[in-house]
């Protein structure tokens, strides 16, 4: 989950290391209504691509839904398009499984208010699928802003399922053994302190 301790709310962040990419042309892909007949209800259907990178139809509608649940726009519908034991790591958490990826998306909106998606660019269509992010979060209640530089990995299955999602600032994770302690201890104590819907 993105809620950050106030070392983070202090640090100024460097630009991401991939900001060259992100001065390259890029092209919108509308998600296809064919597409998403079957598909869960997704805001974001125009997706940024570099230059000379296409998406299939499935790739589109997991990259929407990703898109979504940054923006803070959780629904059951569209962590339905992740397996079960499915991996979310970002600087702050290690979760893994349903019950621990759901509490951090759910978390992101009860703690952040409003969210803005300033930017995304999709640089592959491989396996991972990786996109550049750049988003505005105000903190609720004091209102401090902050603006979150990512390259985001999307990895998937053979049946079109994410099966992990790294969000990774300014291009990096923390390493370390206290540092992942510290990630994994939040992993387990966001579910129990953020409702998620049972449907």
């Amino acid at each position: 989950m993105r809620p950050f301790p106030p070392t983070y709310l202090t640090k100024t962040f460097k630009p991401p290391l991939t900001s060259t990419i992100l001065s390259k042309p890029t092209t919108t892909i509308p998600l296809k209504s064919r597409a998403m007949s079957s598909s869960p209800s997704i805001e974001t259907t125009d997706i940024n691509t570099a230059s000379g990178v296409s998406l299939s139809s499935t790739q589109q509608t997991l990259v929407g839904s990703v898109l979504d649940l940054f923006a803070g726009k959780p629904t059951k519908e569209k962590l339905a398009l992740w397996k079960d034991d499915a991996k979310f790591e970002d600087p702050l958490t290690k979760a893994e499984g349903r019950k621990q990826f759901e509490a951090q998306w759910y978390g992101l909106p009860a703690a952040f208010n409003p969210i803005k998606p300033l930017s995304h660019t999709v640089t592959s269509a491989g396996n991972p699928i990786t996109m550049d992010l750049k988003t505005l979060y105000t903190v609720k209640g004091i209102g401090k802003e902050q603006t979150i530089n990512s390259v985001v990995n999307i990895f998937t299955s053979e049946d079109g399922k994410i099966t992990k999602v790294e969000d990774k600032w300014d291009g990096k994770l923390p390493e370390g053994a206290f540092s992942n302690a510290m990630r994994q201890l939040n992993s387990v104590v966001v579910p129990k302190v953020v409702g998620v819907p049972k449907e």
